[in-house]
């Protein structure tokens, strides 16, 4: 099964763009938010850990090749860190988190900065240096730091199938349309979990967000920074919420961007990307001058013939309904990125696939000798351990009127996706929806894009009232493309630096358009 629309990382879907074409292990809250138990750590991981992890010093040399991306620059640092396999547990195994970083470029030093790029499971050591530039300006006082959480990577990364496996998986079509079809699609999402279970082993059931919140926690202290100073763009902004609310006395300043609504569960998720996703394909067509409901009726009848009869490309692969379906979503990302759909989708009309394909193999990250980062396996560890909701095949089903309603050209693929993403997961969900409720914490500034395609707007607002009253601190944008920092917007880029270089914080509700 493909990799679809969860939440996915700004700079990596506009960098292969531009290169091709909360709750702990052991909690038992019934409120479906998942969360309660104090962590261990709570207060400063000192006093709740062995020494061998509080007192631990990092050691910081060369940094090597990562997954997809080659060995950053001098500039750039790269250390291992030790985290508990069970934060329940924290005297008992241990793994490897790995870290990169690059110090602060002036002398006026604030500390350390950490990113999250998303997914969940993107890369934060291939994708911190390509991000470096946008980050520039936070640069001169903070040292850029990021890292690849816990099953990602270099982090004791999970695979959960060979790269033969994924591209064999191409074939199976996730908007089934015949019970053969159906019986292949769960067939395969089940497969999918029992490679992941052979591979990630014990680790499989502690990779959850709160899991990576606590490493986090333990990473700023060893650091040596007394308060959290963190971006996190995409899914990272729910993983900022989780922090927040695990250690609100640790926060110093926290920038969430292109913000995931922490009041939606899994169903409500894939509403809300079909909404998004169409509302951007809605705004691509108007910049075409095309009306969007004859546009977007067109490209879903392109789908259905591609679905009856695979494209042709430029290489030996063929171009199918789910492979077409990525390579559309990809663009939608970014508004710069547009004119590549255009070209994809009337290359796709005259019965050429191959532009389409590329867009697809840039999203799955596939290289052109056939190789795929693991960025597609932990995604869905990671969040099939967070998500408590399990739609059954024939729920999927009965929403799919719902979802196509919403959207002709997204809403079969995410409405199945509900049922298919998690089907017959090894291991439980932690919860219905994450806790981000952060009283005494310092003000977070939440950054919210009309435009985004993946994290509609909606969620940011309601991200910022579940933080609190005088903790979330909303900033609009009203522009295009998923995520706002750096995308083209002073207002926001000042307003952003202004935050977490001087800790000026905006009046709530400030908008840039």
């Amino acid at each position: 099964m493909a990799r679809f629309v969860r939440w996915t990382a700004l700079t990596v879907a506009a960098g292969l763009l531009a290169a091709g074409c909360a709750g702990a292990s052991d909690d038992s809250s019934d409120n479906g938010k998942g969360t309660s138990a104090p962590p261990p750590s709570a207060g400063g991981p000192a006093s709740g850990l062995p020494s061998a992890l509080a007192d631990q010093k990092l050691d910081w040399g060369d940094c090597g090749a990562t997954d997809g991306a080659p060995a950053p620059g001098d500039e750039w640092r790269c250390a291992t860190l030790k985290v508990p396999l069970d934060w329940a547990r924290p005297e008992g195994a241990t793994i490897d988190l790995a870290l990169i970083r690059s110090e602060a470029s002036g002398d006026d030093r604030i500390g350390s900065m950490l990113f999250n790029f998303g997914g969940p499971g993107g890369s934060g050591l291939s994708t911190m240096p390509a991000y470096a530039s946008t980050a520039s300006t936070l640069h001169e006082r903070y040292d850029l730091v990021s890292w690849d959480p816990r099953g990602v990577g270099a982090s004791e990364g999970i695979r959960c199938r060979s790269d033969k496996e994924i591209q064999a998986a191409e074939a199976v079509d996730v908007s089934p349309d015949t019970p053969a079809e159906e019986e292949a699609y769960f067939r395969d999402a089940a497969d999918f979990g029992k490679g992941c279970e052979a591979s990630g082993g014990k680790l499989l059931a502690h990779v959850s967000t709160a899991d990576t919140a606590r490493d986090m926690d333990l990473m700023r202290h060893v650091l040596g920074d007394p308060k959290m100073h963190y971006f996190g763009i995409s899914y990272g902004t729910e993983l900022g919420g989780v922090y927040a609310h695990l250690f609100p006395k640790n926060v110093g300043r926290l920038v969430l961007d292109a913000v995931v609504d922490p009041s939606a569960d899994a169903v409500g998720h894939a509403k809300n990307q079909t909404l998004g996703f169409q509302r951007a394909l809605d705004d691509y067509l108007k910049s075409t001058g095309q009306d969007p409901v004859q546009g977007s009726r067109k490209i879903a009848d392109l789908l259905k013939r591609i679905d009856a009869e695979p494209l042709a490309t430029s290489s030996d692969r063929k171009l199918t309904q789910t492979l077409a379906f990525t390579g559309i979503v990809l663009p939608l990302y970014s508004k710069s990125s547009w004119p590549t759909l255009t070209m994809a989708l009337e290359a796709a009309e005259e019965g050429d696939g191959s532009a389409l394909l590329a867009l697809a193999d840039s999203y799955n990250e596939r290289d052109e000798a056939g190789r795929y980062t693991t960025a597609t396996h932990s995604q869905r560890v990671i969040s099939c351990l967070d998500d408590r909701q399990r739609p059954t095949p024939e729920e999927a089903e009965k929403l799919l009127p719902e979802f196509e309603k919403i959207s002709p050209v997204f809403g079969q693929f995410l409405g199945w996706d509900t049922a298919g993403w998690c089907h017959e997961w090894p291991v439980a969900g932690q919860y219905d929806t994450p806790e981000v409720s952060a009283p005494g914490a310092a003000p977070i500034l939440v950054v919210g894009n009309t435009g985004d395609p993946a994290t509609p707007y909606e969620g940011a607002r309601r991200m910022a009232d579940e933080l609190g009253k005088d903790v979330g601190v909303m900033l609009t944008w009203k522009g295009e493309g998923h995520g706002a920092y750096g995308s083209g917007s002073d207002c926001v880029d000042s307003t952003i630096n202004a935050y977490a270089l001087n800790g000026t914080v905006p009046k709530d509700g400030k908008v840039c358009s």
